[in-house]
């Protein structure tokens, strides 16, 4: 198969470090040529897509792609890539899955009460409004076009250089406390696990959520990765005292408990770090950490 991906970022880019060989090609866009670049350097023919700028190779790349990631969040104007490439993608002849990234910002606040994909979006921001927007006209696409397009809602991701024993190497690691709340997250392990899967089992119209089996405090994971570490676990900061950012303060108002179980059942996946514990335990025998 030939895969086409849409924003070479963290998630897509661990993807295809783990399923690389599961490809006859690999192609996929990046904002600027110095990341283009580098990526060419590895193996991976990589396109310009911004603003300003798209590579006239894409439209070739998709027309000969069966399998395309989207990855890439929506701007102000909503779907970047819908706008620029939505009727190359729906007239691609050879596309047998595509993915879209999406986010469990979507449902909003629940109080803390578990939720699943039957649960219908309530997001509370401009920006979550977008993505619901993203998915609906994805899914559209996929219908009015015989497409089998899935929707991937991923709960708050970590991994390699990107998590709490990172953090408390670097001295920005906090314990905030906000009494009752909970979150759920996923590595970047498992997201892969779960895009292969569903290139395997292709089911138009399919939307999972895409998180661990454990929501839990921020506080604890971060006490969990001080342990592991052997360091002092940082002091705990009340959430009215944490100086957060306008988009941190809007994720912290969101409570609400994952069911994951579409991706166990639907697709066969068994998480391979079902917990922060799990993961943050592969991470510092890797050698994360301070």
């Amino acid at each position: 198969m030939n895969l086409f991906v849409f924003g070479f970022g963290y998630s897509a880019l661990h993807f295809v470090r783990c399923y690389r060989d599961h490809f006859a090609s690999i192609a996929g866009t990046v904002t600027s040529s110095e990341k283009a670049e580098a990526l060419r350097r590895q193996g991976t023919a990589a396109r310009v897509f911004a603003p300003d700028h798209a590579d006239p190779c894409i439209p070739d790349d998709l027309a000969d792609a069966e399998c395309l990631l989207i990855a890439i969040p929506t701007d102000a104007a909503g779907d970047p890539v819908l706008a620029r490439f939505g009727d190359a993608v729906a007239a691609a002849p050879r596309l047998r899955w595509i993915g879209y990234l999406s986010t469990v910002g979507v449902y909003g606040d629940h109080g803390g009460a578990w939720i699943d994909e039957t649960t219908p979006p309530r997001p509370s921001s401009a920006r979550a409004r977008r993505r619901v927007a993203a998915e609906s006209a994805w899914l559209d696409l996929g219908a009015c076009a015989g497409k089998a397009v899935q929707v991937f809602r991923l709960a708050g991701i970590y991994g390699p250089g990107r998590n709490a024993l990172k953090n408390l190497a670097e001295g920005t690691a906090k314990r905030i406390v906000k009494p009752g709340q909970v979150f759920n997250r996923i590595h970047v392990d498992d997201i892969a696990a779960v895009l292969m899967a569903s290139i395997e089992r292709p089911r138009p119209g399919a939307i999972y959520n895409v998180a661990d089996d454990e929501p839990a405090p921020q506080q604890d994971m971060v006490a969990y990765a001080a342990t592991l570490a052997g360091v002092p676990a940082p002091p705990e900061i009340p959430f009215e005292d944490a100086d957060l950012s306008a988009m941190a303060v809007s994720f912290w108002g969101a409570n609400r408990r994952i069911r994951n179980g579409r991706v166990k059942n639907d697709l066969g996946v068994r998480l391979r770090h079902p917990t922060f514990r799990e993961g943050l335990r592969a991470l510092r025998e890797a050698g994360e950490g301070p």
